[in-house]
């Protein structure tokens, strides 16, 4: 299944809208993460618990958003896109996007080229 950002799929041509789906997940992080990220928030620069937290996250909500546009029928999502927020101390990801049906664009029937003008012979070599 193709989950695209764009609102087509190149080589291909949108048969169907099945309407838009979506996946989300609200996260916490355990009390571990939050500890050791206070800490290191302290010193700045990236902050790797949270990062794990986000990239599950989104990889979550993808498996969700695919998986109701399998349920609809659906053999591509296009103009697919992340949301997120936060709720207090949680963390909130949303991936949506348009569901369709897509059948690859027939490439053009090659036709005959026509045939090439006949060459004349090259002359025979002289005769010894």
């Amino acid at each position: 299944m193709f989950m695209v950002t764009t609102n087509d799929v190149p080589g291909y041509r949108v048969t169907q809208v099945l309407g838009e789906v979506m996946g989300l997940t609200v996260r916490s992080t355990n009390f571990g993460q939050g500890f050791t990220a206070g800490f290191r928030a302290l010193g700045g620069g990236e902050i790797p618990e949270f990062t794990k937290l986000m990239y599950e996250s989104r990889y979550e909500v993808m498996n969700r958003m695919w998986a109701e546009a399998v349920q609809r029928g659906a053999n591509a999502v296009i103009a697919m896109r992340f949301d997120s927020g936060s709720l207090g101390s949680f963390s909130e990801m949303c991936a949506y996007g348009t569901a369709v049906l897509i059948e690859p664009i027939a490439a053009p029937t090659a036709q005959a080229a026509p045939p090439a003008p006949a060459q004349p012979a090259p002359p025979a070599p002289p005769a010894a």
